[in-house]
């Protein structure tokens, strides 16, 4: 699978690798078998599963287990290090180019099934396309002078995010 379809998978499930919010830390090692770093906060109760461009974080629940509580992945960290995405096609399957252009995910998102409305944002140098039906969120460059090179330019994915909703009682 190639990281554009990927996305727009994402987009449309909320769930990459068929994880997502409420999933154990033993059903996101189950599903993703790649190297990370996990850094928890000092009172124990979060913690940040980092696997380069891609993370996914974790709150310890009164029961005693670690559950998703969101993640992100982080694609403006391949302009300057495409060898993660390599690294992560090995393990994963997904190959992900150096940029994403925000476009070639949208026109892929369009041939999904059940593709979510996207409402769309201003979040000053970037737009924030969000999908509330999947509680996920694409950040785009939108600064006419961004160029690609050592960073991500304009009109490229700068990070998807997976975030828990805040539900009305």
């Amino acid at each position: 699978m190639n990281g554009i379809e990927f996305l727009a998978s994402f987009l449309r499930t909320g769930r990459p690798h068929g994880i997502g919010i409420g999933s154990t830390l033993g059903e996101v090692d189950r599903a993703v078998r790649h190297r990370f770093v996990d850094v928890v906060d000092d009172e124990g109760r979060s913690l940040r599963r980092d696997y380069g461009f891609v993370e996914f974080y974790f709150n310890f629940t009164p029961g005693g287990a670690w559950v998703m509580s969101g993640g992100s992945v982080e694609l403006h960290r391949l302009a300057s290090g495409p060898d993660m995405a390599e690294e992560w096609a090995l393990t994963t399957g997904v190959e992900f180019p150096r940029y994403v252009a925000w476009e070639a995910v949208r026109d892929e998102l369009v041939r999904v099934p059940g593709a979510p409305e996207l409402h769309v944002g201003d979040q000053g140098g970037f737009l924030e396309y969000r999908a509330a039906a999947s509680d996920v969120s694409v950040i785009v460059v939108d600064d006419e002078e961004e160029e690609r090179g050592y960073h991500v330019g304009h009109g490229d994915v700068w990070s998807v995010s997976l975030w828990a909703p805040v539900r009305a009682s």
